[in-house]
């Protein structure tokens, strides 16, 4: 096990994040809710839940009110057949926040949340004040070849296996030796870093409901050839908008590279790479997480939405294509922006 992950955060009295309801079109979406002070929306990955930031959100709740929902479709949240969009999960979160008087607040997005923060800023931008992406999805069209075959029928009939007696019991001790693993020579490499994460995500796949509003939730984003949607076309309305971006540099899920286009795409941006993390840099260094994302939180002030000046960049914006370019650009621009990438020792 990597000493990353003996790393224990002290405990915080007082600051337990509580679980609540609320009832939007019909559908009732849960969240966990802590702490005083200006808003931080801690948005999960596919598959995950609000459970994923326990460890930090008690620590952030000292500071500010802190937000983890469920999307709807995962966690406690109802898992109806409906729309598992991005753009749907960003009107979602909307809603709940509409509901419990918030205007406002600084958003945290892991994986397909760090899509759903992006879009969300993109569709209430004056709604957010900050904006803090996680080993985010949505940034190119590549993505790990595991998720595409996850949007095919043949793994979807096979993903069926998992649900016989014993089979998620094997998985997880599989999972935890390989875990065990980790930091000595027999461990295999990168590949598996995530794995004790990747099988907890799965185990929350096994409710047959759950797994077909996954499903959903991942056709809506992958197909067979890759990510369907991207924010690099719209990147170019963040600059003004204070932008965090923390990668692990041993994320297999969403490599590293995507973390260094994102950051040349976003002018202003800051990024962080956690030296020996993989896709969950929050839950693999939870304090060197807590002390980036509070040091951003307090060293940039939040952004006061101008409707004029949104007009005129949506005029004079760039595509994805002037941010790409040929592969010999693209590979241009990921060199030009090794240098500023400030990494863990």
């Amino acid at each position: 096990m990597s000493d990353t992950r003996r790393r224990a955060l002290r405990p915080v009295p007082d600051a337990e994040p509580r679980l609540h309801f609320r009832t939007v079109h019909g559908y009732r979406r849960a969240f966990r809710m802590a702490g005083e002070g200006p808003v931080l929306l801690l948005i999960h990955g596919i598959g995950d839940s609000s459970e994923t930031w326990l460890d930090v959100l008690p620590h952030l709740a000292s500071k500010y009110t802190v937000i983890a929902p469920d999307l709807l479709g995962h966690g406690l949240s109802d898992k109806p057949r409906a729309d598992y969009s991005v753009a749907a999960y960003a009107n979602g979160i909307r809603d709940l926040l509409v509901t419990l008087n918030i205007d406002a607040v600084s958003v945290v997005g892991h994986s397909l949340g760090g899509g759903v923060a992006m879009q969300f800023a993109y569709q209430y931008p004056d709604m957010v004040e900050r904006l803090v992406l996680v080993s985010a999805g949505g940034v190119t069209k590549d993505v790990h070849p595991a998720l595409r075959l996850m949007s095919t029928p043949i793994v979807n009939e096979a993903f069926k296996l998992l649900r016989l007696p014993g089979a998620m019991r094997l998985l997880r001790m599989a999972g935890a030796a390989i875990d065990q693993l980790d930091g000595t020579p027999l461990h295999p490499g990168a590949v598996l870093h995530d794995t004790p994460d990747l099988v907890r995500v799965l185990g929350n796949l096994l409710d047959s409901t759950a797994y077909d509003a996954y499903l959903r939730t991942l056709r809506a984003v992958v197909d067979w050839r890759g990510q369907v949607v991207t924010m690099l076309d719209r990147c170019y309305l963040t600059e003004n908008l204070p932008v965090q971006l923390i990668w692990g540099d041993q994320d297999t899920v969403i490599p590293i590279a995507h973390a260094t286009l994102a950051h040349a795409a976003m002018p202003g941006s800051r990024l962080d790479v956690f030296a020996g993390a993989g896709h969950f840099p929050y839950r693999d260094d939870p304090m060197r997480f807590l002390e980036v994302l509070e040091n951003f939180l307090g060293t940039t002030m939040p952004l006061k939405f101008d409707e004029q000046r949104w007009r005129q960049m949506l005029v004079s914006g760039v595509g994805e294509d002037a941010i790409t370019g040929s592969a010999t650009t693209r590979q241009a621009v990921l060199g030009a922006m090794g240098s500023d990438e400030r990494s863990a020792t």
